[in-house]
């Protein structure tokens, strides 16, 4: 009778640590990722300025021109349309995906 509780105690306990180990792997391999990612956009999102030249989430390429707290100002187009966009809405920023480009070929 013995026997057979401390068996049982010892598979809940294995288990557990079963169940503990498969969700920091993936913390490790899903979340902190992810995490990462986002930080490097916020990054990015902050350190705009006039003159760089972005992608919208909606794929409309322009120029800066105006930037606020929240909000920014683009050129676009051979008319050179102006156009507002939050700051949520850019996707990447061309010349500082670029830099980054021609950073990684020299190493």
């Amino acid at each position: 009778m013995f026997l057979a509780a401390a068996t049982g105690a010892g598979s809940s306990s294995s288990m557990i640590i079963i169940l503990l180990l498969f969700f920091v792997l993936m913390w490790f391999f899903m979340i902190r990722p992810e995490k990462k990612k986002q930080k490097k956009i916020e990054a990015m999102r902050s350190a705009l300025s006039v003159g760089d030249e972005i992608v919208t989430i909606g794929g409309i390429m322009g120029t800066i021109v105006h930037v606020t707290e929240d909000d920014i100002t683009i050129e676009t187009g051979e008319d050179k349309v102006r156009v507002q966009f939050k700051k949520w809405a850019v996707s990447s920023n061309v010349r500082a995906d670029a830099a980054e480009a021609k950073e990684k070929e020299k190493k």
